[in-house]
C-alpha cells in the first residue's frame, strides 16, 4: 500500500500540474501568420528572436492545427467546441457572431474569479450579446469587425493613432496598433499581478492591409524580400519585439514562472509563400502545400508553443500527437483547476498528459473553410487521423512520408480513407444540428442602446456583395442584406439609415476625400457619389419609406412602432434612377 500512495502522487503532480497557486494564463494570437513564418520553423529571411527564444524553452505542439480562417479559429479557441457548431462559419455575412448561448473561455475564468481582459482583434460580434465586454472578459480594448480598417472599425482607422473601443467606449488611442494592443495588456497585467489573471492578446497583425512601422519593413527590403513580403514580416518583427518587452515585464514582476505563457496563430500564412500549380513559387512555407483559407496542411497546421516553468514547461520539446484550437479551453480548466459555471460538453480533450508526458492521443478531427449562408458537406474539409489527411472526400496524404501533399493515395489505402470517411460523417451529424440556428443582435437593451448595424454583418447568399472594408464602402457597391436583430422591447424606435458611419460625418451623397495615411502605401479612393433620394425601412413584414430631407442630409431617419421579438431588419437607399443600394450603416435606437 505504501509504495501505491507514493506512485499515485508522482503521477497526480505530473498529470495534475501540482503548484502552490493558480497560474496566471497569457494566450498571444497573431493573424494570419503560418507556421514557416518565424526563425524557428526554418525560415532564413525572417528574424524573430523572442519568438525564436520562447521555442528554445517551450513545448511545442507540432502536429497542430486550426481552421483555414479568422474567426473559426477564434470561435473553437473561445468555446473549446467546432466553429460551426458554434456559428462561426465565415468572417462576415453575420457568420461571424459566436451564438449567445455558448460558454467561453472568458466566462470559465471569470466563474473562478480570474481578473480577465482581451486586447486586439475579436471577430466574434461587435454588438450585444456578441462582443467581448459580454463574453467574459472584464476590460476590453479592440477594433471593430475582423481588422483594423473593415466596415465596423472606426472611420479611415490605419493601424496608427487609431480609434479603439474601449469597454464600448471610443477612445483615440496613440501608436501603432500592435504595440497599443501590448502596451494596455501590460498595464492590465501590472495592476492584476498579485492575483489570477487570464489575459488574451489577439494582434491584428500581421493581417493586411500591410501597414507597418518603415524601421521593421526597411531591414527586409535591404536583404531583397519583395516588398509584400516585407511589410508582413516587418509587422510580425513588431510583434516578436513587443514578447520581448512581455517577458521582461513578467520576469521584473516577479510572475514569469507561475504564468502559462501560450503562443499561437489563428491560421496559414497569408503573405510569406505564393503557389503556383500547387507547387511553391516564392516565399517559405516549411515545406507544406496551401495557405490562409486551403484545406491543406499549409492552411491550416499552425505554431503552438507552451510555457509555464512551475508546471515543468520550459524545456525545448516537440509532441507530436494530433491537436486542434479546440484542445485549449479543456486543458486550460485542467491545468488552472477551473471549475465550470453550467453543463459544457468540449469538443476537444484535456492535452495535460500529451503535454507533460508525451502521451498519444488517437482519434479523428475535422476541419473546414465554409465562407457560406449555410454549410454544404466536404465544402473545402480535411479530416485527420495521426498523419493521415482526407481532403476533400477525394484525395488521401500521408504527411508524415508526404509532407508537401503531392502524391494522392486514395487507391492505394481505400480502408485509411473509409475510416476518416466514417470520421467525418459522424461530426457532420453532430454540427448539422447547429446549422439551422441564427445568431440575432438583440436591439434596445440597457446594454447597447443604440446600437450600429453594419454591412459587414449582411446575410446574403453570396460574399462578394459584401462591403466588409471601408475602401469597398467608398466604391459604393450596389450589395444589399438583412441583419438578424431581436427587438427586445414593444416600442417606438428611431432608426437611421446611413451611406457613411457617424464619425464620418458626411452627407450621404457626399464623396468621401481620398484618405493618404502615413503608411505611404496605403490610400483609401475618394467616395462614389450618389443621388440618394429616399430611403426604405424594412422590419420583417412592413415597410416604411422617407424622402431624404435635404442635400447635406447624412442619414434617413424613422421613427416606428415595432413588436418585440426575433426578426429581419433591411435598409435600402434609392437613388433618382432607381438604383437601389443597402444602407451599409444603420443606427437604432429604443425611444
Amino acid at each position: 500500500m505504501r509504495y501505491f500512495i507514493i506512485f499515485l502522487f508522482s503521477t497526480l503532480y505530473v498529470t495534475a500540474f501540482n503548484y502552490a497557486q493558480q497560474p496566471n494564463v497569457i494566450l498571444i494570437v497573431t493573424d494570419d501568420q503560418g507556421y514557416g513564418d518565424l526563425g524557428a520553423h526554418g525560415n532564413k529571411e525572417i528574424h524573430t528572436p523572442n519568438i525564436d527564444h520562447l521555442y528554445g524553452e517551450s513545448v511545442h505542439l507540432t502536429n497542430f492545427h486550426v481552421s483555414p480562417t479568422c474567426a473559426p479559429t477564434r470561435a473553437a479557441i473561445m468555446t473549446g467546441k467546432y466553429a460551426n457548431s458554434v456559428g462561426v462559419w465565415h468572417t462576415v455575412m453575420g457568420r461571424s457572431l459566436l451564438y449567445e448561448n455558448e460558454v467561453t473561455m472568458a466566462d470559465i475564468f471569470s466563474h473562478n474569479n480570474y481578473k480577465t481582459a482581451m486586447f486586439g482583434k475579436w471577430h466574434l460580434g461587435d454588438n450585444y450579446p456578441f462582443s467581448p465586454r459580454f463574453r467574459g472578459f472584464q476590460e476590453v480594448l479592440t477594433h471593430g469587425g475582423g481588422g483594423v480598417g473593415q466596415t465596423p472599425d472606426y472611420w479611415n482607422n490605419d493601424y496608427q493613432d487609431d480609434v479603439y473601443l474601449r469597454n464600448g467606449e471610443e477612445e483615440k488611442v496613440k501608436g501603432y496598433c500592435t504595440d497599443v494592443w501590448f502596451r494596455n495588456a501590460l498595464s492590465f497585467i501590472e495592476t492584476n499581478k498579485d492575483q489570477p489573471f487570464f489575459c488574451y492578446i489577439s494582434t491584428n497583425a500581421p493581417h493586411g492591409p500591410l501597414n507597418v512601422p518603415t524601421q521593421y519593413s526597411k531591414p527586409y527590403l535591404e536583404q531583397g524580400v519583395p516588398k509584400g513580403r516585407a511589410e508582413f514580416y516587418g509587422m510580425i518583427s513588431n510583434i516578436d519585439d513587443n514578447l520581448g518587452v512581455l517577458r521582461d515585464k513578467l520576469t521584473e514582476w516577479g510572475i514569469a514562472d507561475n504564468t502559462i505563457l501560450i503562443f499561437m496563430t489563428d491560421n496559414g500564412t497569408a503573405y510569406g509563400a505564393k503557389f503556383k500549380d500547387g507547387l511553391l513559387a516564392s516565399g517559405y512555407n516549411a515545406g507544406m502545400r496551401g495557405t490562409k483559407g486551403s484545406a491543406y496542411e499549409g492552411g491550416h497546421r499552425v505554431p503552438c508553443f507552451f510555457y509555464w516553468k512551475d508546471g515543468q514547461l520550459s524545456k525545448i520539446k516537440d509532441v507530436n500527437t494530433l491537436t486542434a484550437h479546440i484542445d485549449l479551453l479543456p486543458t486550460l480548466v485542467k491545468m488552472c483547476g477551473l471549475t465550470l459555471p453550467n453543463k459544457v460538453k468540449f469538443d476537444g480533450t484535456d492535452l495535460t498528459e500529451v503535454l507533460s508526458n508525451n502521451k498519444d492521443i488517437e482519434r479523428i478531427l475535422v476541419g473546414d473553410s465554409q465562407r457560406i449562408e449555410f454549410p454544404e458537406k466536404w465544402r473545402n474539409s480535411y479530416t485527420m487521423k495521426g498523419n493521415w489527411r482526407l481532403v476533400n472526400n477525394e484525395e488521401l496524404y500521408n504527411v508524415s512520408s508526404d509532407p508537401g501533399q503531392a502524391k494522392n493515395v486514395i487507391k492505394v489505402f481505400p480502408e485509411i480513407a473509409q475510416e476518416l470517411r466514417k470520421g467525418y460523417e459522424k461530426n457532420w451529424k453532430k454540427q448539422y444540428k447547429c446549422f439551422d440556428q441564427f445568431p440575432y443582435i438583440k436591439l434596445g437593451t440597457e446594454y447597447e442602446n443604440p446600437s450600429t448595424l453594419t454591412a459587414h454583418d449582411w446575410h446574403v447568399a453570396e460574399e462578394r456583395m459584401i462591403p466588409w472594408n471601408q475602401k469597398l464602402i467608398r466604391k459604393g457597391g450596389n450589395g444589399n442584406g438583412e441583419w438578424r436583430v431581436n427587438f427586445t422591447q414593444t416600442g417606438k424606435y428611431k432608426i437611421s439609415i446611413q451611406r457613411y458611419p457617424k464619425e464620418a460625418n458626411l452627407p450621404i451623397n457626399a464623396s468621401a476625400e481620398v484618405y493618404h495615411s502615413e503608411f505611404k502605401n496605403y490610400v483609401l479612393p475618394a467616395g462614389k457619389v450618389f443621388q440618394i433620394t429616399k430611403g426604405h425601412l424594412r422590419v420583417g413584414d412592413q415597410v416604411w419609406e422617407e424622402n431624404i430631407s435635404s442635400e447635406n442630409s447624412k442619414s434617413i431617419t424613422f421613427e416606428v412602432n415595432i413588436p418585440e421579438g426575433e426578426t429581419t431588419l433591411s435598409a435600402t437607399l434609392v437613388e433618382k434612377n432607381k438604383n437601389e443600394v443597402g444602407a451599409y450603416y444603420v443606427y437604432v435606437e429604443k425611444l
